[in-house]
């Protein structure tokens, strides 16, 4: 933990000690210690501190404070010791806020790049079990709003940051942590990533990133794949809508709008878009099959084949599964629905929201072109509602790969390293864009059975947290080299 610095060298480097004493006394009672937290080492409390901090910072995207928390975590290494030139807290629009912080290496290789996002989606209090915004240990469960997206990653990152400079590490490469605002809406208005890429590209050049996007997943308690995120479908919405002259209610007509647009719902609710594998997703189904049960396993293999059985990728088999469906397909889903102005009047307007995911690589403008064709009305009329992000998966680079499977053995012995496409969507595909070969990996341990994100009672195993810092500081260390 100390690095180079022990109790027979206090005399000789008094000056030193203290130093480092200040430091990290500094860091270490920023929050009161809790009676859970006890027994944690010091590292681990660190980790701790951090996490509660991050998670009791609401930084809901449309109405918390991402400022605050880049300010916070700046804070935090500027107490470590980390000089103002080495951390950057930048605010470019009110309560929006990013941060860039480097631990300097010898410079032999270009830097890597760890990047997470502050932001969050929003939390109604009175849908939980738990407060939110509050970080509560339950039942060996870190819950809150943001507990594993994305401030795991987050505190993992500042943490294992000032341990390294603890130990007095000195890597082949430099270390950057980018923590950035407005991840959970794309970076719609170019404040996130987009604004660190324009603004300060020089500060977060890198050879390749780490980012979220692949965890560790856990079936009946055992680690079964450790996921590498190396590519991402395009996230696309758009505006169904039927307008008419509508009427008073009380002498209907057959031409109603919300019925029009209902009809239209329910044939794109029927319908589904055809298989399109690539590289990432055939290598995620070959390895997949191996912990699969028989009748599933027999079915992967059969979608993979020349001639794919239909029956086999059916909604009644494999496609069943909503996550295995989504690696097999563009999908499009209606996600928001409104119709009608007053009740004792015929709707004069009916619209609705569909969300589509489409695969990399898959021609986006064809995709309105289907939705039209299978609404199937001509009054339905459907309009683009924001811009694609497209961007080229990131090849399976040897070095990453081979460390990530030689470290996995270690932590999660017989887990499959599995590369995977995201049916969600990162930031990583904008730095993708900037040609910075970006992949999801948290090596956050969960149920795959138990995926909380963005939904109620978010949560992360205790255990899990420690291990995944743990394993990340280690990983990171494996791909930048160098020594204390």
């Amino acid at each position: 933990m100390f690095g180079a610095i022990g109790p027979g060298s206090l005399t000789s480097r008094n000056g030193v000690w203290i130093a480092f004493l200040a430091g990290w006394i500094s860091i270490l009672p920023a929050l009161p210690r809790p009676a859970a937290a006890e027994g944690l080492s010091p590292q681990q409390q660190l980790a701790f501190d951090i996490y509660k901090e991050l998670i009791e910072i609401n930084t809901v995207t449309a109405t918390g404070d991402t400022a605050r928390a880049a300010e916070a975590m700046a804070a935090r290494l500027r107490a470590a010791g980390f000089a103002d030139a080495d951390v950057h807290a930048f605010s470019p629009a009110p309560r929006k806020g990013n941060l860039v912080a480097r631990l300097r290496g010898s410079g032999a290789r270009k830097p890597i790049l760890l990047l997470a996002h502050l932001d969050v989606v929003p939390a109604n209090r009175e849908d939980w079990s738990v407060d939110p915004f509050k970080l509560t240990e339950k039942d060996g469960y870190f819950y809150a709003r943001g507990s594993g997206d994305d401030k795991y990653m987050a505190t993992a990152f500042i943490t294992n940051l000032i341990r390294y400079r603890q130990e007095g590490y000195k890597p082949d490469r430099d270390i950057i942590v980018a923590l950035e605002t407005d991840e959970e809406i794309l970076d719609r208005d170019a404040l996130g990533i987009q604004w660190l890429l324009k603004n300060h590209r020089d500060l977060i050049d890198a050879e390749f990133a780490l980012n979220e996007g692949g965890g560790v997943g856990l079936k009946d308690g055992k680690a079964i794949r450790n996921s590498v995120q190396t590519s991402e479908k395009v996230s696309l919405s758009y505006q169904l809508e039927v307008r008419n002259k509508g009427g008073h209610s009380s002498v209907p007509t057959r031409d109603n709008a919300i019925y029009r647009l209902a009809e239209g719902l329910v044939r794109l609710s029927k319908f589904s878009f055809p298989l399109k594998l690539n590289e990432t997703t055939r290598a995620y189904f070959e390895r997949t099959a191996q912990f699969e049960g028989e009748q599933t396993a027999a079915d992967i293999r059969a979608a993979l084949s020349d001639k794919p059985d239909p029956a086999a990728m059916s909604f009644v088999r494999l496609a069943a599964n909503p996550v295995y469906n989504a690696q097999l397909r563009t999908t499009c889903v209606a996600t928001m629905l409104d119709g009608g102005h007053a009740v004792n009047a015929l709707p004069q307007l009916a619209s609705a929201k569909v969300n589509c995911r489409i695969m990399p690589g898959e021609p986006v403008e064809e995709v309105k072109a289907t939705l039209e064709r299978v609404l199937a009305d001509d009054q339905i009329t459907v309009t683009q509602l924001d811009r694609p992000v497209l961007s080229a998966p990131s090849a399976l680079h040897e070095e990453i790969m081979g460390s990530i499977g030689k470290l996995s053995q270690e932590f999660w012995p017989g887990a499959v390293v599995l590369p995977t496409m995201s049916a969600g969507a990162t930031d990583g595909s904008y730095l993708r864009n900037a040609g910075i070969p970006t992949y999801g990996h948290s090596g956050l341990a969960g149920d795959i059975n138990d995926i909380r994100s963005h939904g109620k009672d978010e949560r992360v195993l205790v255990k899990s947290f420690y291990e995944g810092e743990e394993y990340l500081y280690r990983l990171v260390k494996l791909l930048s080299g160098g020594g204390a």
